[in-house]
C-alpha cells in the first residue's frame, strides 16, 4: 500500500457519502481509507460502517469525541502506508 487518506468525521452526516465517493472514485487505488469517528451523535458511524464492510481498502476507527486534532493523531498512528499532506 502506497498512500493512507484519513478522514475525521464528526456530525457530517449531509456530507460524509459524497466525502467518501469522491475519494474511492479516484484513478488512483493503492491506498487505504482510515475514517476516524471522533463520537459522532448523528448516522455517520453507520455509514462508515457499511462503506467499511462494501471496500477492503476502508477501516474504521470510532472513538470518544476528542477533537478534529486527536481524530487526526489516531488516524496517523493507525496508517499503513504513505502520508501526504495536502492541507495546511
Amino acid at each position: 500500500m502506497k498512500l493512507s487518506i484519513i478522514v475525521p468525521v464528526y456530525q457530517v452526516e449531509a456530507h460524509i457519502d459524497e466525502c467518501i465517493t469522491s475519494i474511492l472514485d479516484q484513478t488512483f487505488r493503492d491506498f487505504e481509507l482510515i475514517l476516524v469517528d471522533d463520537g459522532s451523535l448523528d448516522r455517520c458511524p453507520a455509514i462508515c460502517d457499511v462503506y467499511a464492510q462494501k471496500d477492503s481498502r476502508i477501516r474504521v476507527i470510532h472513538q470518544k469525541n476528542q477533537g478534529l486534532s486527536a481524530a487526526r493523531n489516531t488516524g496517523l498512528q493507525a496508517a499503513r502506508g504513505g502520508l501526504y499532506r495536502i492541507c495546511r
